[in-house]
């Protein structure tokens, strides 16, 4: 079968995929990874089709919960490519986002598009699309975390990328016009290391 044929022929044997995962912060049902490959899996084998992903694009930031803690903000733009037994194919481009405060956000985000991907080329039934997975993390506004003070690694990250263009410190708080270091806030150190040369020559 052509790759047209062989996509029918998999939603066919899919069927609807139930709510079975629990976020326990928010107290509502969703459809996990897990449930999608374990529906997915033995239609692929029996019609013999197989996806590729491709990551096109990757940003991520760090981003601060309301409690102050660290999360690291993943976005990425993937291509997954089906292919038939006959060699022919189908490309979905989709992006995922994902949060983690660990080395967890690109999974979390490979994750999610590869979730979509399947529930919109397949066409699989759902009740909803909205699906923020089994973790809620409150955000502060991008304008207040501009305006904190920065925490003593980026004290230390600065002090070192100082010390390594031979900069004093006493320019940067002359600049800035704070009394130390400690005292520049995460939109000033965005500014300071965006504007190296510029600093330097000042």
């Amino acid at each position: 079968m052509n790759i047209f044929q062989t996509i029918a022929a998999v939603m066919g044997e899919i069927g609807a995929i139930g709510k079975d995962s629990r976020n326990e912060q928010q107290k509502f049902m969703f459809r996990g990874i897990d449930a999608v490959m374990n529906a997915i899996n033995p239609a692929l084998i029996k019609y013999k089709l197989f996806i590729v992903p491709e990551v096109l694009e990757q940003t991520r930031e760090e981003r601060q919960t309301s409690k102050g803690g660290t999360l690291i903000y993943s976005i990425i733009k993937v291509r997954y490519t089906f292919y038939a037994e006959d060699g022919s194919s189908i490309s979905a481009t989709v992006i995922g986002e994902g949060m983690d405060s660990g080395d967890k956000a690109t999974n979390k985000a490979l994750s999610i598009a590869f979730k979509y991907a399947c529930f919109q080329v397949f066409c699989i039934p759902t009740e909803e699309m909205k699906d923020p997975d089994a973790e809620c993390h409150e955000v502060k506004p991008m304008q207040d975390v501009a305006k904190q003070k920065i925490d003593t690694k980026k004290v230390a990250a600065l002090v070192a990328a100082l010390k390594e263009r031979g900069i004093e410190q006493d320019k940067i708080m002359r600049l800035y016009k704070v009394a130390s270091l400690a005292d520049l806030t995460e939109g000033q150190f965005v500014n300071i290391n965006q504007n190296w040369d510029k600093i330097k020559n000042a």
